[in-house]
């Protein structure tokens, strides 16, 4: 006859405290390493963007250049048309029957002359637009160059940091995946909120000098006793985290 099964003891208070800090250390670490990295891929990130931005920028520069230069060309062909016109009213000149035909010719060249040295003058602003423009492509190229190099560095900072601490963070989260069966769903699944709205994550936190190591607010008289007791799971009153007894910890 088959010898039954006795079903598993029920975990004590006493241990589910203890692998809940336990869990907690294993947990800082990893949000520990996660935090070295952190900052890392978002520098990386942000500097990606401010890159695409500024070859954005010499694109635009770039494109108003190309502009700029089309307004040239149509300013000097302008010109050479008002100069074509005034050759032609000069010519006329030689052949006027009387003094009206003299003054008309002679306002049409000197509005042709007044439109020719308001295409020079556009020229020059367009010329002065254009060296400003390849001055800020220079300035932005440069930038371009330095955010390179620092992305870069960063980049290779990132790669190391990640290649070194990848296996520890595995290990321990492999590790942390075995103590979790250990402590019953109820507690764990508290825990687990507790310390995902706790803002260092600590979830369990030692008491210290008669206060929460959380929060630091002072523990009254009886609540300071249950939790010597180690009977059932005390929660800081102030803020929701779980507290544990220094001596369960030195255990």
């Amino acid at each position: 006859m088959a010898t039954e099964k006795k079903p598993a003891a029920p975990i004590t208070v006493e241990e589910r405290l203890k692998k809940l800090y336990e869990l907690q250390t294993i947990f800082t670490e990893i949000d520990r390493i996660r935090t070295i990295r952190g900052d890392l891929p978002n520098e990386v990130k942000d500097l990606e963007d401010t890159l695409a931005g500024l070859h954005t920028r010499v694109g635009n520069y770039q494109n108003e250049i190309r502009d700029l230069n089309a307004q040239l060309v149509a300013h000097q062909n302008k010109i050479e048309n008002k100069k074509q016109l005034i050759d032609r009213y000069k010519e006329q000149l030689d052949n006027v029957r009387n003094n009206h035909e003299f003054d008309n010719l002679t306002k049409e060249i000197e509005y042709e002359s007044l439109q020719i040295a308001l295409a020079e003058k556009n020229i020059n602003e367009v010329n002065r637009t254009i060296e400003f423009r390849n001055r800020d492509i220079e300035e932005t190229e440069n930038r371009i160059a330095d955010q390179m190099h620092i992305l870069n560095e960063k980049k290779e900072d990132l790669a190391n940091i990640v290649s070194e601490t990848r296996q520890e963070e595995e290990n321990l989260i492999a590790k942390s995946k075995t103590l979790e069966p250990m402590i019953d769903e109820r507690t764990l699944t508290a825990f687990k909120r507790i310390r995902k709205n706790a803002r260092n994550g600590l979830g369990i936190v030692v008491v210290d000098r008669n206060a929460c190591g959380g929060c630091f607010n002072r523990i009254p008289p009886q609540k300071q006793i249950e939790i010597k007791m180690h009977k059932k799971v005390i929660v800081c009153e102030y803020c929701g985290r779980i507290m544990i007894d220094p001596d369960l910890v030195q255990e």
